[in-house]
This record gives C-alpha cells, sequence and structure tokens, in this order.
C-alpha cells in the first residue's frame, strides 16, 4: 500500500514538473505569423476559463479543443493564452514560451497568460492546479521567459472582468510576487 501511494505520489509529482505540449491536444501549429514575446517579461497574468473544469487528460484535452475554437470565433489568432491549468494538476502548453498572447488587451506584449480551466467565482481551485501554477512560474523564471522580480496580478487587475474570480484572486493575493497593480 505504501508502495503504491508513493508511486502514485512520484507520479502526480513528474506530471505537475512537465509541461503537457500543445501538440498533444492540437493538431494544428503555431501561425509564424502570431507575434513572439520580448522575454523575460515582468508581468504573470491569471485567468479562469469560465468554462467546465477537467479531471483527466481526456477531459481537459476537450476543454482546451472548445476554447482554442471560441478563440478562433472571436477572432484569435490561436488560443489566447501562454499556459493552462487542468483539474488534473497538468501543466498545458497553450501557445508556449515566446509568443505573444491574446488575453489582457493592454499587457499582452509584456507578459504571460496562465489560465486555470474552470470557474473560480464561487470557489478556490484544487490544491493540485494550484501547485501546478507555482510551478510552472518556476519553470518560466528558470527558462528566462520570465524576469526573477516579477509581478503577478490576476486579469481584473488589466481591465474591468470577474477574471480570475474571487476566490482565485484572493488566493493569489497571499503570493509573495502579488502586485496591487500591473
Amino acid at each position: 500500500m505504501k508502495l503504491q501511494l508513493a508511486l502514485v505520489l512520484c507520479g502526480l509529482t513528474l506530471a505537475l514538473g512537465q509541461i503537457v505540449p500543445r501538440s498533444s491536444w492540437c493538431p494544428v501549429p503555431i501561425s509564424p505569423r502570431i507575434p513572439r514575446l520580448m522575454v523575460p517579461v515582468r508581468l504573470i497574468i491569471i485567468h479562469h476559463t469560465v468554462t467546465a473544469p477537467c479531471f483527466n487528460p481526456h477531459q481537459c484535452q476537450l476543454v482546451l479543443r472548445q476554447i482554442r475554437a471560441d478563440h478562433m470565433r472571436r477572432k484569435f489568432r490561436d488560443i489566447g493564452y501562454n499556459f493552462l491549468i487542468g483539474g488534473d494538476g497538468r501543466i498545458y502548453e497553450g501557445l508556449g514560451f515566446g509568443i505573444r498572447g491574446e488575453h489582457a488587451p493592454r499587457y499582452n506584449s509584456q507578459s504571460i497568460g496562465i489560465a486555470f480551466i474552470g470557474n473560480f467565482q464561487t470557489g478556490l481551485p484544487p490544491s493540485q492546479m494550484l501547485l501546478a501554477v507555482r510551478t510552472l512560474i518556476q519553470i518560466a523564471v528558470q527558462r528566462r521567459q520570465v524576469l526573477p522580480n516579477y509581478s503577478l496580478v490576476g486579469h481584473c487587475q488589466t481591465k474591468a472582468t470577474a477574471c480570475p474570480g474571487r476566490h482565485l484572486l484572493n488566493e493569489l493575493k497571499k503570493w509573495p510576487r502579488w502586485q496591487p497593480k500591473p
């Protein structure tokens, strides 16, 4: 029993430390016409997708395709976020590092956008999602995609919106790099 638990925990740790590549959920590569980011950026903007949550890779990949299709219908060049966090605790590559997202209009050229899959207006994301974002931020700093002294904000701090949800924003306010203004 202890060995099984250790293997499960080890698998979860490995899943959290890895980024699931875009190619696993989207057969369409990113267009070379999408603008690149000048990295490292100074800002991380947190969102929620206001979609159904997902709890396993299959569900999450379906939701990712739906989000991308919705963004394309809204005339985005692709999915708007750089990364998305699934309820399974995995980090899903959207646009990835070095690509300018379409998630916070006045701040896209100086930020990466990370979206929690689900709606966090009425509750907090599960702990594995919060841990995955912290892991992703560490990866971003290590890869020099984000400045070590980055600022962390919620989408609602860049425009009038409820995103990333009241509960998630209150959680972010407790994190060391959260800032009241972008």
